[in-house]
């Protein structure tokens, strides 16, 4: 009896060894996939991020996903510092579409993902990767789409005697009159060195309900001049709002991340920015609206018209040594990132969903009917344009903020240094 336990403990044992060795080689060997992204601790699509990778990692315990998160406007310099330095680029990494990504591309390191892309092309819109497509090739994959959008608090606005958000550009000024008439600051934009971005997110709509989608399109191409009158016009225009009181003083000395706490605490009855913030205010404002800036100039431009479109993304570095592996797990990621994004607000799906949305915040929901019925629209500047033009952009975009030069004078001097 002894010698049969004997020998079914030994087998016990083997068992033992041929059933967790196995786990342990398989960790050893897991391979390293690194990634750079911007959904930072206080980014809204943090909670997509984490939960598409978690979601990625069990799905592929052989392969691990080591990420970093940046501040977006650090990011960008991080991103363009090490791509004169390929060797230095992660796996996969956070891009913008348009030229951003396109200057990449023109200096080879940018892994093409043509082929990484055929088994997701059900799932994933040709139209959605225009923006990230160069002379016939694709070199990243959409996430989320999104468009700057005017965020409305409602009770505010009720407190002002105003029921809606107003469509034109008088109107709008007759609100925020009502609105300072009451002791309530109109608009919150942060404006410091860091956030210029965020000042985009007011000029670019005004600029575009200004002088219309189709011209606004052929000067960030550089197909067409800066030199137009009727931009000089808008710029006085936002000028003019900056004057009146209508933005926060306090702009140039606190972050977006506090301007959107403070919208969301009552203290604005307005706030402009991307869309993908439509879960974080959709929980934090009772009674919010989303809507689009006003039009400026209804001989040229129409209220449906939007800024933005298909443009975070994930790409692959050239130099990965595992290029082929790292854009299939950028396409896996991609869906899931949209997938968790779009349930958590913080983006419009550029993918197809293949799950319940029945869920969907009623302000994404809200800002999907807008795309869905727009009249044209305009990638982000700052994306749209190359990088030495964007730079030199956001540069004369700062200057006009602390109205340091009038419209005529911004016109004047990118159309010197641009065309």
């Amino acid at each position: 009896m002894k010698k049969i336990l004997s020998i079914a403990l030994a087998l016990c044992m083997i068992v033992a060894l041929f059933t967790f060795a196995p786990a342990k080689a398989y960790a050893d060997d897991q391979t390293v996939l690194t990634m750079w992204c911007i959904a930072t601790e206080s980014d809204a699509n943090r909670p997509a991020y984490e939960a598409a990778i978690a979601a990625f990692e069990e799905a592929h315990p052989d392969i691990k996903i080591e990420w970093e998160a940046f501040e977006n406007n650090s990011y960008k310099t991080k991103i363009k510092a090490a791509m004169s330095d390929p060797d230095t680029l992660p796996d996969i990494f956070f891009t913008w579409s348009g030229a951003f990504l396109g200057d990449f591309v023109d200096a080879g390191t940018v892994y093409c993902v043509d082929e990484a892309y055929k088994p997701f092309a059900d799932a994933l819109p040709e139209v959605m990767l225009q923006n990230s497509t160069y002379d016939g090739h694709h070199y990243a994959i959409p996430l989320t789409y999104n468009i700057v959008t005017l965020f409305a608090n409602m009770d505010l606005l009720a407190e002002a005697g105003w029921d809606h958000v107003p469509e034109t550009y008088e109107d709008l000024c007759a609100c925020c009159d009502a609105l300072l008439a009451k002791d309530i600051i109109p608009f919150g934009c942060a404006a410091g060195s860091s956030d210029t971005w965020c000042v985009t997110e007011y000029l670019e709509p005004i600029i575009e309900k200004t002088i219309g989608f189709e011209a606004m399109n052929e000067i960030f191409a550089g197909k067409a001049t800066w030199n137009d009158p009727d931009i000089a016009t808008a710029v006085d225009n936002f000028q003019d709002m900056i004057k009146k009181g209508y933005f926060d003083p306090n702009g140039m000395a606190i972050g977006n991340d506090q301007v959107k706490a403070n919208f969301i605490a009552g203290q604005y009855a307005f706030y402009q920015n991307g869309s993908w913030n439509c879960g974080e205010i959709n929980d934090g404002v009772e009674n919010a609206q989303v809507a689009l800036f006003p039009v400026m100039n209804a001989d040229r431009a129409t209220y449906g018209q939007v800024i933005g479109g298909p443009s975070d993304s994930l790409a692959v570095s050239a130099t990965s040594k595992n290029a082929e592996l790292a854009a299939q797990a950028a396409f896996e990621l991609g869906k899931e990132i949209c997938h968790y994004g779009y349930l958590t607000g913080s983006g419009l799906p550029a993918w197809t969903p293949d799950y319940d949305t029945s869920e969907v915040k009623p302000l994404v929901a809200a800002v999907a009917d807008i795309v869905a019925n727009s009249d044209g629209m305009v990638l982000f500047g700052d994306t749209a344009m190359s990088a030495d033009p964007a730079y030199t952009y956001l540069d004369y975009v700062s200057m006009v903020y602390g109205c340091e030069l009038d419209g005529a004078a911004f016109v004047e001097g990118l159309t010197g240094d641009l065309g």
